[in-house]
């Protein structure tokens, strides 16, 4: 079987645009990855942003499946902490009924924003007092119809329970988040664009490869999900990655967030009382020509035994991205997608 390409869209908007714009850009978007041959298109969840506006991904999901008719569409992902895992499982019970064997759900580990919206988002119920693997089990049992006799909401359903579930998948950049994935016997995603530590990346795979328990014939399922810049010339290429940043913000409790910038870093050290430092790297950016990219795109897969790869171009403005996805599609055109 061939690598398989696949697009992680996050609805940026441009400079004197409006969301109007960035949503349109975003199904113009999955159309052409449709047509192109691209495996799945997902869309992410960022909340009180200035760069970003997809803060709803059930909800263009929804709109996303009407406006194609063959490739997956999912989320990349949605963040569980901030809701009811049965509430996530009605809506996605929802969109795999109107659309069978087509939708993702993809969970991301992180707040998707800083702070304040992180408490707005969880001032009714202040999270639940549960951990994410908690809420990410039970979420499992609610999409298959299957909670424990002895859970406290056992006979309750969410309702439809789809013929054909979502498709469940744990975004992460860690070993820990790994060994959920592994602990629940679902596909794994690494984001590599936001850790680009080689050895954390291989302890993560090597973690979930080894630890993964689901019954046969399921087997474990690890993709990566990358930054890519494809320009007409190496060198260009080269000058637009320098540009990119990746800012952590690493807090007392241990916890480690990854913004864009660091006015987003100043911005969460207003929003919050713990202790905090802050690290700029150089952004991990697969970039170059086409032929260039694709080299190291089939290098990768070889290297982490990866069958798909999740892409994410960072490059300004919807032309420009657009035009990026073409020519790498059409560089990978020999390879069964």
């Amino acid at each position: 079987m061939g690598l398989k390409l696949s697009i992680l869209d996050q609805t940026p908007i441009g400079e004197d645009e409006t969301a109007v714009d960035a949503f349109r850009h975003t199904v113009e978007l999955a159309q052409q990855a449709e047509a192109w041959g691209y495996h799945r298109f997902w869309v992410s969840e960022h909340h009180d942003s200035d760069t970003v506006v997809g803060s709803s991904p059930e909800v263009l999901i929804s709109y996303l499946l009407a406006k194609t008719s063959r490739i997956r569409i999912g989320s990349g992902g949605v963040m569980l902490q901030h809701y009811s895992p049965y509430k996530v499982a009605e809506n996605f019970g929802v969109l795999a009924s109107l659309a069978p064997g087509r939708v993702d759900l993809g969970i991301g580990r992180a707040p998707g924003g800083l702070p304040r919206s992180t408490k707005a988002l969880q001032q009714e119920a202040a999270g639940g007092g549960r951990t994410l693997a908690e809420k990410l089990a039970e979420l499992r049992r609610f999409l298959q119809d299957a909670l424990e006799p002895d859970h406290p909401l056992h006979g309750v359903k969410a309702v439809p329970v789809a013929a054909q579930p979502a498709g469940l998948y744990l975004l992460g950049a860690s070993a820990s988040s790994a060994e959920l994935a592994a602990g629940l016997g679902i596909p794994y995603v690494f984001a590599q664009f936001l850790n680009g530590d080689e050895p954390v990346l291989r302890q993560a795979l090597e973690t979930y490869r080894r630890e993964f328990r689901a019954p046969a014939p399921a087997v474990p399922e690890a993709l990566l999900a990358l930054s890519v810049i494809v320009t007409d010339t190496d060198e260009e290429a080269k000058e637009l990655a320098a540009d990119n940043k990746v800012v952590k913000i690493h807090l007392e409790s241990g916890r480690t967030v990854t913004v864009k910038s660091l006015e987003q870093a100043e911005k969460f050290g207003s929003q919050t009382d713990e202790k905090y430092t802050v690290e700029v790297k150089e952004a991990k950016i697969i970039h170059g020509s086409k032929e260039t990219v694709r080299r190291q795109l089939l290098d990768i897969g070889q290297a982490y035994g990866a069958e798909e790869l999740i892409l994410a171009v960072a490059m300004k403005g919807f032309d420009r991205r657009l035009h990026a996805y073409e020519p790498l599609k059409e560089a990978f055109s020999e390879l069964a997608v």
